[in-house]
């Protein structure tokens, strides 16, 4: 049976206990199938985060289900949630590299992380890091890299396990505009080649021609949920 890589149903979250307990997610019902970019917009606060740490199994389910590859995470155990996190890749606004390993160590230990052999995961480091165009600064600190340079850096990252999904939170917050369009074009070159799922939050109007699909939030809802036909860009709406 063919499940669609991402399957949202009846999603609710809310932060604080008591008195203090607030609502962030409110009846969440998304469908994202195998080989989508899709972007998730909206305001500060709309919630885009908070549904994007669920979907990646960095926060607990609380009511309603998430299901990845037709694994349900509502309910998993901490070894389940660990083996399908391992099926997805992460971007952040922040790069996250440690500053003390080189651009082809910070990418080759995310995949020694996944129990490859060391042989293979410096060779799978230098292939990624040559397919986003560092293949001159293997042996660079991320203190000797532009913020485009270190972001492309967390894209291998990201790719090196080859997963089927990879999830991004504001990856070109700190790029200016040309630098920016590039890493997201990049992402959805390697993704396209690997048939990797993309769900990225970004405020960055400038490149959501990119996506195959658009979905915006607003007060923790889905407020539209709009895919573009491939030949004509043209949208669809699709009921939330």
């Amino acid at each position: 049976m063919q499940y669609p890589v991402l399957k949202i149903q009846s999603l609710n979250h809310y932060y604080g206990k008591g008195v203090l307990q607030k609502q962030t997610l409110f009846d969440i019902n998304l469908e994202i199938g195998a080989g989508e970019f899709a972007i998730i917009t909206g305001q500060s606060g709309s919630g885009k985060t908070t549904l994007l740490s669920l979907i990646g199994g960095l926060r607990s389910v609380q009511s309603g289900s998430i299901q990845f590859l037709g694994q349900e995470l509502s309910g998993a155990s901490q070894q389940k949630l660990a083996q399908l996190r391992r099926q997805i890749g992460y971007i952040f606004q922040a790069h996250n590299l440690l500053g003390f390993l080189t651009a082809q160590q910070n990418v080759q230990m995310a995949a020694q992380v996944n129990n490859i052999s060391m042989q293979t995961a410096r060779s799978r480091s230098q292939t990624i890091l040559q397919a986003v165009g560092l293949g001159d600064r293997l042996n660079y600190y991320p203190e000797n890299l532009s913020g485009g340079q270190k972001q492309r850096v967390a894209i291998a990252r990201a790719l090196v396990n080859q997963p089927k999904l990879v999830l991004a939170d504001e990856p070109t917050a700190s790029l200016d505009s040309k630098s920016g369009r590039a890493v997201v074009e990049l992402m959805q070159h390697l993704a396209q080649e690997q048939s990797c799922t993309i769900v990225m939050v970004t405020h960055d109007n400038r490149i959501l021609d990119v996506a195959d699909r658009i979905i915006h939030m607003e007060d923790g809802r889905l407020s539209d949920n709009n895919r573009f036909t491939s030949d004509t860009h043209q949208l669809i709406h699709f009921d939330s």
